[in-house]
């Protein structure tokens, strides 16, 4: 008689403890939202995300389940409030298209560590790298940093840690599509300058609205 040997094709052990998209890169233009008066955005608006977010399934197909995660983002406003320092060191805003001020740019830049929490349904298995996706959730940012730049008839200026921004930034966020390619948006729920931020007297109630792309690894 001769002996057997089996051997199996460890390709196809199937892992069912996986996990998915835990990694995550985005690519967005960057709008705002209920502006004052005769404020507008005067360029493209880009910004950048990246990030962790642990995958916890939450059934048996581990197809359904919830995430948390901890990332960061860099954004980009270009547009036509003109931020200064008066003379005893306070923050003023001034609408360029309601001013004789000639410019070439004039941008805000935020920096932001965020906290992403997603509800997560995909059509995933142990095996199937290629699905479909749908993740709604909430997000929490925290900011770093911030500074505006003028290009102009009065010269380069710029200012840092711009004090009238709200420290803590938060929205709903929608993530869906198929393998690759993502849609992502992103809906801010409070203004991003507090009620002290005010051109004349109206305060700056700008939100942020983002979409583009989100591309998810492991």
């Amino acid at each position: 008689m001769f002996s057997q040997e089996v051997v199996k094709d460890s390709s196809k052990v199937e892992d069912t403890k996986y996990r998915e998209d835990q990694f995550y890169f985005a690519i967005t233009y960057n709008l705002l939202a209920n502006k004052p008066a005769n404020v507008k955005q005067t360029g493209f608006s880009s910004g950048f995300q990246f990030g962790f977010i642990r995958d916890f399934p939450l059934n048996e197909q581990r197809n359904f389940g919830l995430g948390l995660g901890l990332g960061a983002s860099i954004n980009a406003y270009n547009n036509n409030i003109f931020v200064y320092t008066d003379d005893v060191g306070n923050i003023e805003y001034v609408n360029l298209s309601e001013s004789d001020i000639d410019y070439s740019k004039n941008k805000l830049s935020t920096y932001l560590l965020e906290m992403p929490f997603e509800v997560r349904w995909r059509t995933s298995t142990a095996s199937e790298y290629k699905f479909w996706r749908i993740y709604t959730g909430f997000k929490v940012g925290y900011l770093l940093a911030s500074s505006t730049k003028f290009k102009g008839e009065a010269g380069k200026i710029k200012n840092s840690n711009i004090k009238d921004l709200n420290d803590f930034q938060y929205g709903l966020t929608l993530s869906a599509g198929y393998n690759t390619w993502n849609f992502h948006v992103y809906y801010s729920l409070n203004p991003m300058f507090s009620q002290d931020a005010k051109i004349g007297t109206d305060a700056i109630e700008m939100t942020a609205v983002k979409f583009g792309l989100i591309f998810y690894l492991l």
